[in-house]
This record gives structure tokens, sequence and C-alpha cells, in this order.
């Protein structure tokens, strides 16, 4: 996620961020087997630091003027083309040469954040300063990433989850979630009643799904959806009889969770879903999914 300069370049850039040594950081998954970690900051919260420029020994850089932006994009695959919903530059250098080593500060005084940092499947929503040393054939340029959350109040209204599953005269179940909304760190609990069984089960489990849905740049094309399988975990092995209650209790803290997000900047969207799946023993599957709400809880308040 973060871009390196080219090769062959007469200069270093290094970007610090002022006291990142004391912040929190956030170690995010960004590839199959890849992650990194990112300072983390809040929506409205000044992003302060410096900018060290190294002009190899002996070499001088003649440049077209050096600047600074804090951007905000959301990119989109297999679009690639970065759309930016925040964009704040600041000029470091007017146009002239250098040598040795020069120290810049900058400052983005308040930074609106109002969208949380996010790495999907096909999605990507990243916040990031960028050096840029214009020159005449070629850019010299260095980004360096932050990490947004965007905590939200406690809902107000946070109903349990009760429905019926069946198959006309062959099975009749009963399910219920203690609530409809969790926060990133909470425990699902519930229950399952069957009240009638014909069907040899041979297991059940539950699994967290997170659908992901982008709206194309181009306006004419329509909506796509991708899903992924976060958690699974086995309730039950082996056949239930009628009357029997399972309980369910699932603990989200060891999964990489996001809050559900709904229409950022009209582009995404990311919605979970608890899909229960019970399979026979001839391998045939019935499952029954319901949506819950995932949110990040402010400070304090139980999740962190």
């Amino acid at each position: 996620m973060q871009s390196l300069f080219g090769l062959g370049s007469s200069a270093d850039i290094d970007i610090r961020f002022d006291g990142e040594e004391q912040r929190k950081w956030v170690d995010v998954k960004v590839g199959r087997d890849q992650r990194d970690k990112f300072p983390l900051y809040a929506d409205g919260e000044s992003v302060t630091g410096k900018v060290n420029i190294r002009v190899k020994e002996g070499k001088k850089l003649e440049h077209n003027g050096i600047r600074i932006q804090f951007l905000g994009q959301i990119e989109m695959f297999p679009d690639k083309s970065p759309q930016e919903f925040i964009s704040m530059g600041q000029e470091l250098m007017a146009p002239g040469e250098m040598r040795g080593l020069q120290t810049f500060d900058f400052e983005f005084k308040n930074v609106e954040k109002q969208y949380e940092s996010y790495l999907g499947l096909n999605v990507k929503l990243r916040y990031f300063v960028r050096v840029t040393i214009s020159r005449r054939l070629s850019d010299i340029v260095r980004e360096k990433d932050l990490w947004v959350y965007s905590y939200k109040s406690l809902p107000d209204e946070n109903h349990p989850i009760k429905m019926e599953v069946g198959i006309e005269e062959c099975l009749h179940i009963e399910f219920e979630y203690n609530k409809s909304r969790y926060h990133l760190s909470d425990v699902i609990v519930g229950k399952i009643y069957f009240l009638l069984v014909r069907i040899k089960i041979k297991y059940m489990e539950l699994s967290i799904l997170r659908r992901e849905s982008t709206a194309s740049m181009a306006a004419s094309q329509q909506l796509g959806n991708e899903s992924e399988t976060l958690a699974k975990f086995e309730i039950m092995d082996g056949a239930p009889v009628k009357g029997e209650t399972i309980p369910i209790r699932m603990f989200l803290s060891g999964y990489e969770l996001t809050p559900s997000f709904r229409d950022v900047n009209k582009k995404f969207s990311v919605r979970y879903f608890l899909n229960l799946v019970l399979v026979d023993e001839e391998n045939r599957r019935y499952f029954k999914q319901q949506e819950i709400t995932m949110y990040r809880s402010p400070l304090g308040s139980g999740e962190e």
C-alpha cells in the first residue's frame, strides 16, 4: 500500500508522522500471506509530521517544486481508477535545486475523515500523504498510509432475531440470536429448537459471511457482489431429535471483521450475514441466512 519512488532516483524521501511511535498501530491483512501495520487516526484529528529529503552525496537535484498532499481515495478492482474524496496540498519548496539533507514540516489541521479505512476483495479505501518532487522528465514520489477507525454510538434498539426454517413434513426448526447488532469483539449467543426432524442430519454449522457490493465507476454498469466466509463454527455433530435444543455461543474477537458499511461515497457497501447450514447424510445442504449489523463501538464501551 506504499508506493516507492522510482529506481535510479537521486533523492531519498522519508515521511514521519509526529508521535507515531506512541500511537496505536493497526495490523492489517494486505494480501493472501502478507500483513502490514499503520498508525491509527480519528476523524477530525490533525495529521502532522516531517519530510526528510536526502540527495545523494556529491549530487544536486534540480526540481520544479516539492509538494505534499493529504489524500483519501477509493480504489475498486478491476477498474483501478482511484476516486479522491479528500485532497489537500501544501508546497514544501519552490522550484530550484537541492543538495544534502533537508527537512520540511507539514501540517493538515483537523482533517475530516468521514469514512473508515477498508481493504476488501475488490475495494480499497485509504488515507495517505504523498510527497512529489516535480522534475522535467520523471517525478519522484513517496507515499505513506495511515489508518482510520470510525466509532459509532451504541444502537438504541437491538432486537433479538427469531426465525423459523422448515421443509414440509420433513424438518421444522426455530432459531434465535440474542441481538441483531454486534460490536467487533462481541459474542453471538443463541439457541436452535428442533420441532420436527424426519431427515437424517449429519452436522450443522454457523458461518459469518461478508458481502461486498460495488458500484462501477461507469454509471451504466450494474453493481457487483462478492462474498467471503470469514468464520465457520460447527454447532452440532450427529442427528438431533424432536424437542432438542442446541445452544450457540460464537466469539467474534478472533476474526478479522469490519463494521457494516452502507453506500460509502456512493461507491460500495459491506454487509454481514449469519449463515446457518444443515447437512444430511446424503450431503444435501439446507441453509438460512440472516443479516446482522456490525459496528465499532466507542472506546470504553466494551469492545476494546
